[in-house]
């Protein structure tokens, strides 16, 4: 299951969000979260929280939702790389695993007790919270992360769709949590059609219209990437299928470059929708659609 963009949306929510990921860890004072590309190397980083007029460390946080042996030095170079921009600030790294077995074994300094890292294991928390604070929306909202039983998830998909919607939230906090929690049905229901996503979250009006479904999809795109593709596809439809996949691109990667624009309007339906299936496994431009290619 792909959890960068989700978790990502999931951090802009708020200081809650943030000791709910990290297992219990607390900011103190404010903090602006963001998305950020180190220039020197372009290394990208998950999430950083930087501190908001005062002196507080800046936290690095990466996110592995898949076993990846280099994870730590991965964060470790991020850390230093965004440490070497801005050398005034305390600089701390924080890694985020879905499961503890795909704790990296190196280096091995990284896995001790006393080591410079926070690292959390979402499976080693998250289904005690889960049950002891079920009206937490920060927690709910991880509930297709960890309750493994489908047909109970599905028993509590109602439930915890209104969970957000009712509790105390700001707007933008309500969108983004409702946006993850969306994001997470589609990926753990694969097979499943909008409308029964629809269904199963008992939504009163269809999910397309919903502002969530329409920020990470955009309308109409779940049909193309859930329900599979319809046969005889018009020019026209074709045309829409290539504008809709430049608006994602846009949302999951940044402005969308020429050659890359050119590529996609030029291509047929069949890759169209094979990059559309793809989009949320990706982790950059070029490893979805390729590389520019130099004259």
């Amino acid at each position: 299951m792909k959890t960068d963009h989700p978790i990502y949306t999931f951090l802009r929510a708020g200081p809650e969000a943030f000791r709910v990921l990290t297992g219990g860890h607390t900011l103190s004072g404010a903090y602006r979260f963001s998305s950020l590309t180190i220039k020197s190397l372009e290394r990208r980083l998950d999430g950083i929280l930087e501190p908001d007029g005062h002196a507080g460390p800046a936290y690095v946080v990466e996110f592995q939702g898949q076993p990846q042996a280099k994870a730590w030095y991965n964060l470790l170079t991020k850390m230093g790389l965004y440490g070497e921009q801005f050398p005034e600030r305390e600089v701390l790294g924080i890694g985020v695993l879905l499961r503890e077995r795909d704790r990296p074994d190196q280096p091995a300094w990284a896995n001790d007790s006393e080591r410079p890292l926070c690292i959390v294991a979402l499976d080693r928390f998250l289904p005690q919270w889960l049950e002891r604070e079920p009206d937490n929306p920060y927690v709910a909202v991880f509930a297709p992360l960890v309750i493994e039983d489908d047909a109970e998830l599905r028993r509590r998909a109602p439930s915890l769709w209104q969970g957000i919607r009712r509790a105390p939230l700001g707007e933008e906090a309500r969108e983004a949590l409702s946006q993850v929690l969306e994001f997470w049905f589609f990926e753990r229901f694969r097979g499943l059609t909008a409308q029964e996503i629809w269904a199963m979250l008992n939504l009163p009006t269809p999910i397309q219209e919903t502002r969530a479904y329409q920020s990470i999809f955009a309308e109409g795109k779940a049909e193309g990437i859930t329900e599979g593709k319809a046969e005889g596809i018009t020019e026209g439809k074709a045309e829409g299928k290539a504008e809709d996949l430049g608006r994602l691109l846009a949302r999951r990667f940044g402005p969308v470059p020429d050659w890359a624009i050119a590529r996609i309007q030029a291509a047929p339906i069949a890759q169209l929708d094979a990059w559309l299936d793809g989009i949320f496994d990706a982790d950059h431009l070029e490893a979805l659609i390729g590389p520019e290619q130099q004259d």
